[in-house]
């Protein structure tokens, strides 16, 4: 007996079928809209830093992306649960938690390559040789290592 595999479906399909995809594709859709409802009452500085993170028995937690952020919407705390009951969606909101989670990876530091022309690196280097505290000449010298190969 031969092992037949079965025909490919469309991702579309699976989603719309599969009973574990269904469910997990109907709490992220309900989480992106309370994400909009949440976003609609946010300040626009606060929305990148500000997500749902569940919300269930009255209790709504947000992840903030630090502790600035954080304390800035405790204090708006009443404001936007207010705000937010006014929803069909949070009629029974009764708390909003706070839960600080810094981002996984930082904006701007994967692939960071510094840029540095070669007249910048000259003065740099000037610099350096009139320097007479050994550390900080060998730091400005490393900066000035950094220019832009000539090409």
């Amino acid at each position: 007996m031969a092992f037949r595999p079965l025909t490919a479906r469309a991702p579309a399909v699976l989603l719309r079928e599969a009973k574990p995809l269904k469910a997990i594709l109907g709490h992220a859709q309900r989480l992106g809209h309370l994400q909009r409802l949440l976003e609609s009452q946010l300040q626009p500085a606060a929305r990148e830093h500000c997500h749902v993170a569940s919300w269930r028995e009255g209790s709504l937690l947000l992840i903030v992306t630090d502790g600035h952020w954080a304390t800035r919407l405790r204090y708006q705390q009443k404001r936007l649960q207010r705000q937010l009951q006014m929803f069909d969606e949070f009629t029974n909101l009764t708390r909003i938690l706070f839960k600080v989670q810094p981002p996984t990876v930082q904006q701007g530091a994967a692939g960071h390559t510094m840029d540095l022309s070669n007249d910048a690196a000259a003065t740099i280097q000037a610099t350096a040789d009139g320097i007479s505290d050994p550390n900080l000449r060998a730091a400005l010298e490393r900066l000035a290592a950094h220019a832009r190969p000539k090409g």
